[in-house]
């Protein structure tokens, strides 16, 4: 079962819960997280591993070089269970495949901690809340990272 990120480079992102700031970063990586059911902490540790050493921001030539962890940056995890969402039939989307609320959340919060392992600042926002997330893409870059593509 994939885990999946969309994951972008920010010059700054925040969340905000109810009018009030729950999380923000300056630059560094906006990543929506999305849980599927059967999810395993392999695909988990696997995922916040590829994204932190993603070779996504600029080096002094330009190029693609660095990541999160070379730049010093933060990482902004937001939970999104809509990314799980399958749009092929009709035209309401179809959550069957996300994760119960109660895993799905779990999964979320081993990521916030997983991502605190390495040396970069973790925000958050809030599982289950409607959230208002402002995020001023850098580039625009943005990758979707699906942990069952691991290997290929």
């Amino acid at each position: 079962m994939p885990m999946i990120a969309v994951v972008q480079r920010v010059k700054s992102s925040k969340v905000e819960v109810e009018g009030r700031v729950v999380g923000e970063i300056g630059p560094g990586l906006n990543c929506l997280l999305g849980v599927e059911k059967g999810d395993t902490q392999e695909d988990l540790e696997w995922l916040c591993d590829k994204i932190v050493h993603l070779r996504i921001f600029e080096d002094d030539q330009g190029k693609m070089n660095l990541s999160v962890m070379d730049i010093r940056g933060g990482i902004l995890v937001i939970p999104q269970f809509t990314l799980l969402g399958d749009c092929r039939k009709g035209r309401r989307p179809n959550f069957t495949r996300a994760a119960p609320p109660q895993e799905a959340s779990r999964f979320f919060d081993m990521a916030v901690k997983r991502f605190k392992t390495y040396p970069v600042s973790v925000a958050q926002g809030v599982f289950q809340a409607h959230m208002l997330v402002s995020i001023e893409n850098n580039g625009p870059v943005t990758f979707i990272i699906n942990s069952r593509e691991r290997g290929r």
